[in-house]
């Protein structure tokens, strides 16, 4: 049997009486991209500080690499490849530069970086901007080369904070594709985002978190299968008598500001319906990752 790459038993860091993360379990095979989900203040962003022994625990066990951190930190990053939220590359440099110098930090000799920097460069869509300083990139290229970047080391574990957060469509698709590679060939991703496509799409297995604790694990179908009813009608400036027809069929119902969300298993006869009642707008789609996201973590606008 496969070892995990990541051992996280009874996790926990605390900030004065807030519990960050509150004492959380969780492993993460070899070559598969392992997700965290949850609001803003979920303990994810902490976890991840965790994991690159950028944070020490307060309680609990974190092995990476079958290392314990964070006393073997420095063992663990010299194996990983990080992709923060913010870009934080060198803007008195160019594209180049800025993985020449960053391999330099893991001591790779010049003849490597020879040979892997064009390699990078290709990957991340690049080549032609090589030599363009990095203040002359536009966002999408700014996030390739981060992305580019956290591979200088031929990392066995790369772990993407928010990775494509403020991409455009085509920005972000691209950094999908390159993901997935990473992910064929055998690298170990560590994701979290907001983008319930991006999980759904990327993910293997993933964790919804709130409040510092674990809330749920499992692949996304399997999430999706355990919380939610398989079908959802989406009702747009839902009439208030609506609702109470929509119970009597059997529907759960979810109201969020004028649209009603009916969560079913049939949504047959309920389609028919609602398409005699005219100028109404409704959507009828199949249940996601979004739709549990919501059920475990609730409605409610998060500011922190």
């Amino acid at each position: 049997m496969t070892e995990p790459i990541v051992r996280a038993h009874a996790l926990a860091k605390h900030y004065g009486a807030l519990a960050a993360v509150a004492g959380i379990d969780f492993e993460i095979e070899p070559g598969i991209c392992f997700g965290f989900l949850g609001p803003n203040g979920a303990g994810k962003t902490t976890t991840l500080r965790m994991c690159m022994g950028l944070s020490p625990p307060d309680g609990g066990r974190l092995e990476i690499f079958g290392l314990s951190l964070p006393r073997h930190g420095r063992r663990v990053r010299a194996r990983m490849g990080v992709v923060p939220q913010a870009d934080n590359l060198d803007p008195d440099f160019t594209v180049e530069e800025n993985l020449r110098i960053y391999g330099r930090y893991f001591g790779l000799r010049r003849r490597i970086l020879d040979t892997r920097i064009p390699a990078l460069l290709e990957f991340a869509a690049l080549a032609e901007r090589a030599h363009a300083r990095t203040e002359a990139l536009s966002g999408g290229m700014k996030r390739r080369l981060t992305l580019a970047r956290a591979l200088i080391n031929d990392p066995q574990l790369v772990v993407l904070d928010e990775p494509t957060t403020g991409l455009d469509p085509q920005a972000r698709h691209l950094v999908w594709a390159r993901l997935e590679q990473l992910r064929a060939r055998g690298t170990t991703l560590l994701l979290t985002t907001h983008y319930m496509e991006e999980a759904e799409r990327l993910c293997d297995r993933l964790v919804v978190m709130d409040h510092g604790s674990i809330l749920d694990t499992g692949t996304p179908r399997e999430l999706v299968n355990r919380h939610v009813e398989p079908e959802v009608v989406e009702i747009r400036n839902a009439p208030a008598h609506l609702e109470g027809h929509l119970l009597d069929g059997g529907c759960r119902i979810e109201r969020v500001g004028s649209s009603l969300y009916c969560y079913t298993r049939r949504a047959t006869a309920l389609i028919e319906h609602l398409r005699d009642q005219p100028g109404l707008v409704f959507l009828h789609r199949p249940a996601g990752l979004e739709d549990v996201f919501l059920r475990l973590t609730g409605r409610e606008l998060r500011d922190t």
